[in-house]
């Protein structure tokens, strides 16, 4: 089953850049939610709801297919609320690590080096940003940093070194959605984005595994 719903996520994402080369909306909304559905369907296939930690994981992924949603739409009320619900995930998927246990020294370490590359990334990106959503930008890169700082400490304590491959590839898919709203839009930004993203969603829910 979690093998299943695996190669259902992977299929829908081919589906998904093929709708986003041709610009299709309605190709969006047929392939996007399909994707976010096979990535929950495999924490559940592998376990979920078996622990605490399995029920923070599952909840950081249903967060993401709810942002998702979200996305699909190039509004900005929308664009807004996929920041929030996603934010929050990223507070789940922390919450997790905490659960399962973090060295809080490599936490530490990694957050300070994580200091430095939010900083670069907020330079980069933060001149394009209107006024108005500088704030939650800010807060969003903030966020994602502690949860990687605790993907690193949590797999210092414990091994399972999927844990942290998950939350960098998530870091590093959301630099290819903020480069395409505020920088410089463009299929070239979900050709990677895309699979580095939907890549970390399946990487979390198999971590739930054995």
């Amino acid at each position: 089953m979690l093998l299943a719903c695996t190669i259902l996520t992977v299929v829908a994402i081919a589906g998904l850049l093929f709708a986003e080369w041709r610009n299709s909306v309605a190709g969006r909304w047929l392939t996007k939610p399909i994707a976010a559905l096979g990535f929950v369907a495999a924490a559940l296939a592998a376990g979920a709801l078996e622990s605490r930690f399995g029920l923070s994981i599952l909840a950081g992924l249903s967060l993401s297919l709810v942002g998702d949603v979200f996305l699909i739409s190039s509004a900005l009320p929308s664009f807004r609320a996929g920041l929030f619900t996603f934010l929050l995930g990223h507070v789940a998927f922390a919450a997790a690590f905490v659960l399962r246990g973090v060295d809080l020294r490599w936490s530490g370490f990694s957050l300070v080096a994580l200091t430095g590359v939010a900083w670069f990334v907020g330079r980069w990106l933060l001149p394009h940003v209107e006024a108005k959503m500088r704030g939650p930008v800010v807060a969003y890169i903030a966020v994602i940093s502690a949860m990687v700082a605790l993907a690193a400490g949590t797999v210092a304590a414990h091994g399972h070194p999927i844990l942290l491959g998950a939350a960098i590839a998530f870091f590093l898919s959301d630099l290819s959605v903020a480069r395409d709203r505020f920088v410089a839009p463009g299929f070239a930004n979900r050709l990677w984005g895309l699979p580095l993203y939907y890549g970390a969603q399946l990487l979390f829910a198999w971590s739930l595994a054995g």
